[in-house]
């Protein structure tokens, strides 16, 4: 058995049952803090996409190159670009918002050494000790989400984000996946979910799959820009009294 580092500890004690008062008042304590820091820190970064993907892809792998893209357009069209903050192919879409102009920042979470650690193209980034507390806030500040090929982590934010959609939790904000190939055998297996009526035919339309970026971005376009009118909003600006952080974002390119 592999000894325990601070970042698996964590959750461990967190999910081992009842702890004592003292130490189940801590987590607790902990836990909001993670929560408030959260908030002050990504409060005025702008309306956010969020895209997930694999830690573990390559810069020479094609993927890389398409995370890159869907950064960099998420920029342009005025989005801060938001991810878990490690490699791979978060690393490549925090990349592209900055190659872009655009405002880059990530939600990190504390993992056992070698597992995951912040990537260098992120102007703002708050770090939690737990993946519900990460989920929250990425979920929180989000208005689209998008899909690239990954492993166990992005299968869980996808399925997140499709359950409070499909539970109206979240109002019906657009989910794509890049990447028609990669998630081919899953789509699938929800087209059997559908037929075996654990889900409903409408929750077939809940995403778009696609390897045409253009069609992405108009996608998420027209159900967050045009339906929301969100970039014509004032943004919020901090308040000094409060010692609330200012954030510095860069001016997009063209949309």
């Amino acid at each position: 058995m592999t000894p325990m580092t601070n970042g698996s500890r964590d959750d461990r004690v967190l999910l081992a049952g009842p702890q004592s008062r003292r130490r189940d008042l801590w987590l607790l304590i902990r836990t909001m803090t993670d929560f408030v820091r959260g908030f002050r820190r990504l409060h005025f970064v702008g309306p956010c996409v969020t895209v997930f993907g694999s830690a573990r892809v390559t810069e020479d792998h094609p993927y890389y190159a398409l995370g890159r893209k869907v950064g960099a357009g998420l920029a342009r069209l005025g989005f801060t670009v938001m991810t878990g903050g490690g490699p791979g192919l978060m690393e490549a879409a925090n990349r592209g918002a900055q190659e872009a102009g655009g405002c880059s920042v990530a939600c990190n979470i504390h993992l056992p050494k070698g597992h995951e650690t912040p990537n260098s193209y992120l102007d703002h980034s708050v770090r939690v000790h737990h993946f519900f507390v990460r989920k929250v806030l990425l979920f929180k500040y989000s208005y689209a989400f998008v899909a690239l090929p990954g492993g166990f982590g992005t299968m869980d934010e996808l399925f997140e984000a499709l359950t409070l959609v499909q539970t109206g939790k979240i109002q019906s904000f657009p989910i794509v996946l890049m990447g028609t190939s990669y998630w081919r055998r899953l789509l699938h297996l929800i087209r059997t979910m559908e037929r075996e009526g654990t889900i409903s035919p409408d929750d077939l339309r809940l995403w778009l799959t696609t390897d045409d970026l253009d069609e992405a971005l108009a996608h998420i376009k027209a159900h967050t820009v045009n339906r929301f009118g969100l970039l014509s909003r004032r943004p919020r600006r901090p308040s000094r009294i409060l010692g609330e952080p200012r954030v510095a974002r860069r001016p997009a390119g063209p949309a």
